[in-house]
C-alpha cells in the first residue's frame, strides 16, 4: 500500500493530500530511509513521522484498503512519541 494512502486510512494524517505534502517535505521515514508519498508500506515496517514539535514512531501491524474510524488504530502500534527541541 502507498504511504500516503496508509497514513490516511490509519488516520495518522487526516487527508491524503496533506500526507503527500508531509512526505514530500522529507518528514517521514520508513525503516530509517526517507520516504516519498508513493513509497510502499508493508506489515512490520517502522515509520517515523515528524509533526511540528513531535516525532512519532509507529510499527505497521495491518494493511486494509478501508477501515472504520473506531478500528483505524488497529493498523499500527505506537512505539514512542518524543518532543523535538527546536533550535
Amino acid at each position: 500500500m502507498r504511504l500516503d494512502k496508509f497514513l490516511k486510512v490509519s488516520r495518522l494524517i487526516k487527508r491524503r493530500t496533506l500526507a503527500k505534502e508531509v512526505a514530500d517535505q522529507g518528514r517521514i521515514s520508513i525503516n530509517g530511509n526517507q520516504a516519498k508519498a508513493s513509497s510502499i508500506v508493508a506489515i512490520g515496517d517502522t515509520l517515523e513521522i515528524k509533526f511540528g514539535q513531535k516525532l512519532v514512531t509507529v510499527e505497521v501491524t495491518s494493511l486494509k484498503e478501508t477501515v472504520r474510524k473506531e478500528e483505524a488504530d488497529l493498523l499500527y502500534r505506537i512505539i514512542k512519541e518524543e518532543k523535538i527541541e527546536v533550535q
